[in-house]
């Protein structure tokens, strides 16, 4: 049977991105009743940042020769890649925070980003080892960052999401916007509805 993940990033109530991963993985459920969904909130739940002990555990020392510290600092880490390679899809809920990702989004990339679990490195450079056949993301921005706008470049969210995605494995990446969302309400309004009717046509042809 399919496995969904579904990881938010919004600490808000009204949360504009949940909302969008919310509707996705409702659909996604109707059209897989036996399916798996996975959902995690790490603005609500945060996991740990990475500290230097961590960074010996997991890069540098032997896998077969780690401590039981070092294991015991790896569980968290370990209990996420899991659920990242379970994953068939990978729905991310991303508000932009300062034209990139919230840390918490961050910190659990991070904490999946392990060499000999879900990369490794290769004569030819480094392979993804992630079991998702494609990602889902969808963002809330105040402003708006399409190729029609004047701040398209100041947009490190999309470019760092593509590019880390990849790296894990997992080149097919949807990306749905609601921009706009700190402009006038009637703007902010529309642009919501539009990335809402997004999320529909993306679930029923993908789902």
């Amino acid at each position: 049977m399919p496995t969904l993940l579904c990881v938010d990033s919004s600490p808000r109530a009204d949360s504009v991105s949940r909302d969008l991963t919310q509707r996705y993985v409702a659909e996604w459920k109707k059209q897989n009743p036996n399916g798996t969904v996975i959902e995690r909130n790490v603005a609500l739940d945060p996991v740990p940042f990475i500290t230097e002990p961590w960074i010996h555990a997991a890069f540098y020392a032997d896998p077969a020769a780690r401590t039981p510290e070092q294991k015991k600092l790896l569980e968290v880490s370990d209990n996420l890649v899991d659920e990242f390679l379970a994953a068939d899809i990978l729905v991310l809920g991303a508000p932009m925070w300062n034209f990139n990702v919230p840390a918490s989004l961050k910190a659990w990339i991070d904490q999946v980003t392990r060499v000999g679990r879900t990369f490794r490195y290769t004569e030819s450079g480094p392979k993804g080892l992630a079991k998702a056949k494609r990602a889902i993301v969808m963002t809330a921005r105040g402003g708006w960052y399409t190729q029609d706008s004047p701040y398209t470049a100041m947009d490190q969210q999309e470019p760092y999401i593509r590019t880390i995605l990849a790296f894990l494995g997992i080149p097919k990446v949807d990306m749905i916007h609601a921009e706009k969302q700190n402009r006038v309400p009637e703007d902010a309004a529309a642009a919501r509805k539009t990335a809402q009717e997004s999320v529909a046509a993306l679930a029923a042809a993908v789902a």
